[in-house]
């Protein structure tokens, strides 16, 4: 009993505060009238009229967190990060009957009032004097649009004391409040206060605001309620933790009805509207849908993750990485990006089809697709579904196609994928694209190279053994042929010619670097070979380069950020030419016939020119293709990123199907050709252009004649002529026995070049034609070679095995 009574009597004199206020602000009362009932609560100690005039009139709030929008080049929605699920709309993108019904429930004399309803005061009050319980309130719908941006504007600072200050339950916060309310009044019209009240309120289930909450609960813009939905949502903003119809469907269909009744009674709906609308059931009317407001919940959750890092080091939208960030997931931004979800779709079906997500092998999958030209990044994917939580077979929240700062993880080595810039040195130097190096006998048995062989800078600390794949006898090898079966030892002794930290600049100037931003490293099995540790979107964008000639052009992930009607940033990709166009058309000759005659054999794509390479390490458990043509890259990584580099990925089964050896020709080359191909569909047929004739037969100089000469004569003259001299076998000749007859090839050939000398076996042997000598047997490919293999154990200093 006396519970009741205190109840009674505390809901009584806070209704009697209010109505006190009125009538202080109003002059309705002379000052002290009511004061001993005022003072029996300790909150006014002097008169209520100075108190009043004293406080403050005006309060500022923070502009509404919303949520913003990271749109597909096709505008489609990747996701929207909010720290709060809210959608700023006019009060005309709300259906009229949502406004009656909001206004029917908590004000109902909202548009007659001047922001303190003294009626609804009386009323509640009686109302609470009959029950003994304050079951009625009496604040009007300004006085709470009031309250509420006092507390959001609070929170927005990091200041809990001043959120619970503005809802506190005294005298003083009243009186603050209703001054703020009726001078609020004389500032804005009641339609915008409204708007602001629909804005801004918490409908429950993390969704603020009407139009987020309309989408949430029912799919649909706040523009097309209907009246049952309008009641539901006007009714949850009363207790909106325990009444929203997710979680606690029964309470939202008694506030729901509770708001219809008052609407009924206001008369604001007919008798037959609102019987029918009662009668509707949750089931009907509900369509419940998760905002995007983080990556899980995204179509696209690893582009999500990159477009968000992305977004926060772009200097147009704040100081700081914090005030970038804020403005992302508060400013209701909107920032397109260059995904496109056609080419996104198949790089996803045509990477889990070779690899299935989870596959029992354990073996990751990953490719990267850009737009040589302008950077643009289109699409990228991988056999995992995503995830915050415990990395598991087939789920992890890293991106492996991407480098390390974008959410990636350390790289893979990437292998004989580096050979192309070892080709576009050599074209750089001079050599021409029949050029051929001298190439060190190896297979399964290695060649040992000696720090002697290869100086510092970018040499040797220690013995180096290399091996081929397919092997080699030693001697002069071309460079076609070195490209085509991957001869490891063909490239070395080509960077040794070359000059090793000559190929290394390349690669830096090209653009390619490790995984986690660090130049590629100065040990020969780094640049030579690719023992490096590199991602797909690395290697793709420095193919870019060779794709586009020579113009290497910055990534481009957003092209446009927006805030309403104003433009924040449209950001455009920065291009440089960094090497010659007519030096990097020879290079692509070497890549075009590994597609024709190497191991991009089999993976030629239809009707198309294309130059790619593969690429695999030592131990087979990273494996590549990356390749391009004229409008296209795409670079392909499948591998074991989780293992420490430790397995041998030999005789290993992969989406069902058995390999031997998983190479860059097995499964990774298939998964580019299949992503290009479809990509490419219905986009122009281009060829490359070809490189100067310079570039391809080379700089045209006479040989100076030496038969007759002995081989030590004979070789000092053509090296001062500047060709590289080879001895190869003898031949009948009328030249006395042991000395030259004749070179290959002789009269005319490309600066630089190797030329051989061959020796006479006298005259009883049949003679050659004078100086002609014997033709040198150009070397063709019958058999595709297997796999790319670099040093079985690069001496990288400290490395680590490649893993997330």
């Amino acid at each position: 009993m006396s519970s009741s009574r205190t109840t009674s009597i505390g809901g009584v004199i806070s209704l009697l505060g209010a109505f006190l206020a009125a009538a202080l602000v109003l002059g309705l009362l002379a000052a002290g009238l009511f004061m001993p009932a005022v003072g029996a609560t300790g909150a006014i100690a002097r008169s209520g009229v100075d108190i009043f005039n004293e406080l403050p009139g005006e309060f500022k709030t923070d502009p509404l967190s919303q949520q913003s929008r990271i749109l597909a080049a096709d505008g489609r929605v990747i996701a929207t990060p909010a720290e709060q699920n809210r959608i700023i709309v006019p009060l005309k993108n709300v259906a009229p009957i949502m406004r009656e019904a909001q206004v029917a429930i908590e004000d109902h004399r909202f548009y007659e009032h001047g922001g303190f309803d003294l009626q609804g005061v009386m009323r509640a009050a009686i109302a609470n004097i009959r029950t003994g319980q304050t079951t009625s309130g009496a604040s009007s719908l300004t006085q709470q649009y009031v309250k509420i941006s006092l507390q959001y504007s609070a929170l927005n600072q990091g200041d809990k004391a001043a959120a619970q200050a503005a809802v506190r339950k005294d005298y003083m916060r009243k009186l603050k409040e209703l001054k703020y309310a009726i001078t609020l009044e004389k500032k804005m019209t009641k339609d915008e206060i409204l708007q602001g009240y629909l804005n801004l309120v918490y409908y429950g289930d993390q969704a603020y605001g009407v139009e987020a909450a309309s989408r949430h609960y029912f799919s649909i813009p706040a523009s097309k309620l209907s009246l049952s939905q309008a009641a539901l949502l006007a009714g949850l903003t009363q207790n909106p933790g325990t009444t929203d119809p997710v979680n606690y469907p029964e309470r939202a269909i008694a506030r729901r009805n509770v708001v219809l009744d008052r609407m009924h009674e206001l008369g604001k709906i007919s008798d037959k509207e609102w019987t029918a609308a009662k009668k509707r059931t949750l089931k009907q009317d509900l369509k419940v849908t998760q905002p995007k407001s983080t990556c899980l919940a995204s179509p696209y959750p690893y582009w999500c993750e990159f477009v968000i890092n992305y977004v926060e080091t772009m200097p147009e939208l704040g100081k700081t990485v914090e005030q970038r960030r804020r403005l992302l997931r508060t400013g209701g931004i909107t920032v397109q990006t260059t995904l496109d979800p056609r080419i996104q779709k198949i790089v996803q079906e045509e990477v889990t089809r070779k690899v299935p997500i989870g596959d029992k092998s354990k073996v990751g999958a990953a490719a990267y697709v850009t737009e040589p030209g302008t950077g643009r990044v289109l699409a990228f994917a991988q056999n995992t579904k995503y995830t915050v939580g415990k990395q598991s077979r087939g789920r992890t929240g890293i991106a492996w196609s991407l480098d390390k700062k974008w959410g990636g993880s350390g790289g893979f080595q990437f292998g004989s994928t580096a050979k192309a810039f070892s080709l576009l040195t050599a074209m750089e130097s001079g050599m021409s694209t029949k050029a051929s190096v001298d190439a060190k006998p190896a297979g399964d048995k290695p060649y040992i190279y000696k720090p002697s062989e290869f100086p510092q800078p970018c040499g040797l600390y220690e013995d180096w053994p290399v091996r081929n794949d397919t092997p080699w006898k030693g001697g002069r090898m071309s460079l076609m042929e070195a490209t085509a079966f991957s001869t490891n030892t063909a490239f070395v002794a080509l960077a040794q010619q070359l000059g090793g930290c000559k190929v290394r600049d390349t690669m830096n100037r090209i653009g390619l670097h490790q995984a986690d931003g660090r130049p590629i490293g100065k040990i020969p099995a780094e640049y030579i070979l690719g023992a490096d540790e590199v991602s797909p979107q690395g290697v793709a964008h420095a193919y870019a380069t060779l794709a586009a000639d020579g113009n290497k052009c910055s990534m481009l992930v957003v092209t446009k950020v927006t805030q309403g009607s104003k433009t924040l940033a449209a950001p455009k990709t920065k291009c440089a030419q960094v090497a010659k166009a007519d030096y990097v058309r020879g290079a692509h000759k070497f890549l075009e016939y590994n597609m024709t005659n190497g191991s991009g054999r089999r993976n030629q794509l239809d009707g198309r020119e294309s130059a790619g390479k593969t690429g695999t390490s030592d131990k087979n458990n990273e494996s590549w293709f990356a390749g391009y043509t004229p409008n296209l890259v795409t670079a392909v990584w499948v591998g074991t990123p989780d293992d420490g580099n430790k397995r041998l990925m030999k005789n290993v089964r992969v989406g069902g199907e058995f390999y031997p050896v998983m190479h860059g020709a097995s499964i990774a080359a298939p998964i580019w050709k299949g992503i290009m191909n479809r990509a490419l569909e219905g986009e122009p047929v281009l060829k490359f252009k070809e490189p100067s004739d310079k570039v391809l037969n080379g700089d045209l100089v006479d040989i100076p004649s030496v038969t007759g000469r002995t081989v030590a004569e004979a070789t000092q003259i053509l090296e001062q002529a500047g060709f590289t001299v080879d001895v190869g076998g003898s031949m009948g000749s009328s030249v006395p026995k042991g000395l030259v007859a004749g070179t290959s090839p002789f009269a005319r050939a490309p600066k630089g070049s190797v030329v051989t000398i061959y020796t006479s076996t006298g005259p009883s042997d049949p003679k050659p034609e004078p100086g002609t000598g014997k033709p040198d047997p150009k070397p063709t490919i019958t058999v595709e070679p297997p796999s790319d293999q670099k040093p079985t154990k690069p001496p990288k200093p400290n490395s680590t095995a490649t893993s997330d």
